[in-house]
């Protein structure tokens, strides 16, 4: 009669079912319960607070914001500065990461030794530490507005310690064709290296992609430019009074969490790119050499193909901490979501669970995007057996 609960299949079902419903009714009694308690406290809760005025400002913000926008503007200026800074922090990662990684595996000792050094002093030194370090030495280094650093002598990017400037544009009538001739731009060069892949594959012939690529991408936005009589204007930063003004600006916090979350974790990633290139037979090196190609080449094109299987499953660790550590940030006051949703707005509003689940919920979004990506890409190299 009970045949069924020796059945490997229903146990399976019945025990996941009852452990998400255990949960379910767990999550239930707590949000009840506190909903309950805050009540009886007379605590506001809801999600209302959203469309409250803030009342504050931000010293940077990559959308329109003012003191007079509510909490829920707040919250989306302060996404978006978390993933400016999250974004380019795993871009440089991945950079430094790669570089330093194949630094390590050099054939000259102190390259070697230099590259070990590295990763060993700069994975054993707090973040948090690193972080007020570069803060510090970029205020003391910096010079003052009346002094800023020119780049390339153009007085159009300028570098003191109030932060980075450079020109903004500003949109007119036309903009759009310039705007859809850089998307066109943009999927030609896709077409362009999908084609360049599949001649490869099939005959073994290396088309110049890279610098096709770059004419496309150079040329045809330029042309849609001039056509459209030139519809994009550019706000140069000017020196007025004792600061500059006009442009865009990036606060020296940024500049510091930037360099900061790079250099960090490009230590952990660089270790992964030398076990991922250690985990490749030294045959496929010797027989990449013994058919003409330098050691470059057979790096990229025999070597990191390869090595990707074991480096791609431990990147996703390594993307996950630069977004989660960006939160450090709050110690040199730039504005990202920890600072300025989970502190400024929760002290002034008071909506604390609210505040700190809307935060909960933007991390798990941003690390499991990152993860189903890699994961995905991750299939694409592994190797395939028939």
């Amino acid at each position: 009669m009970f045949n069924f609960i020796y059945n490997e299949k229903f146990r399976a079902v019945f025990f996941q079912a009852l452990t998400f419903s255990l949960v379910a009714v767990g999550i239930f009694y707590l949000f009840t319960n506190t909903n309950e308690n805050m009540n009886a406290r007379d605590m506001k809760t809801g999600f209302d607070f959203l469309w409250i005025t803030a009342g504050f400002d931000t010293d940077f913000h990559m959308i329109d914001y003012e003191a007079g926008d509510t909490y829920g503007r707040v919250y989306l200026v302060a996404i978006l500065n978390t993933l400016l800074v999250a974004a380019l922090g795993i871009v440089g990662t991945t950079i430094i990461g790669f570089f330093v990684g194949i630094l390590r595996l050099s054939s000259n000792w102190l390259v070697a030794k230099v590259a070990a050094a590295y990763v060993e002093i700069l994975r054993n030194t707090p973040l948090l530490l690193q972080i007020i370090y570069w803060y510090l030495l970029l205020l003391a280094f910096l010079p003052r507005p009346k002094q800023s650093f020119d780049f390339l002598y153009l007085d159009v990017f300028f570098l003191n310690n109030r932060g980075f400037y450079g020109p903004s544009p500003s949109f007119e009538s036309g903009a759009t064709l310039v705007l859809a001739g850089i998307a066109i731009a943009i999927v030609a060069v896709v077409v362009l290296f999908r084609h360049a892949r599949k001649v490869q594959d099939s005959t073994g012939r290396i088309m110049p992609k890279y610098s096709w690529g770059l004419a496309i991408v150079v040329v045809v936005p330029a042309v849609a430019y001039f056509i459209a009589g030139q519809p994009i204007g550019w706000e140069v930063p000017i020196l007025k009074g004792f600061n500059l003004r006009g442009g865009w600006r990036v606060p020296p916090a940024f500049i510091t969490l930037l360099i900061a979350l790079s250099v960090y974790h490009s230590s952990y990633m660089a270790e992964s790119v030398r076990a991922g290139i250690l985990s490749v037979s030294k045959g496929q090196t010797e027989a990449a050499l013994s058919i003409g190609l330098n050691r470059g080449l057979a790096l990229r094109l025999v070597i990191i193909p390869q090595a990707m299987r074991a480096i791609v499953p431990t990147m996703i660790s390594h993307w996950m901490n630069v977004v989660k550590n960006s939160s450090l940030a709050v110690a040199i006051g730039y504005s990202e979501i920890t600072a300025l949703f989970m502190q400024t707005s929760l002290n002034q509003s008071g909506y604390a669970i609210e505040i700190v689940a809307l935060t909960m919920l933007f991390y798990a979004s941003v690390s499991l995007t990152i993860s189903a990506v890699l994961n995905v890409y991750n299939k694409r190299v592994q190797l395939v057996e028939r």
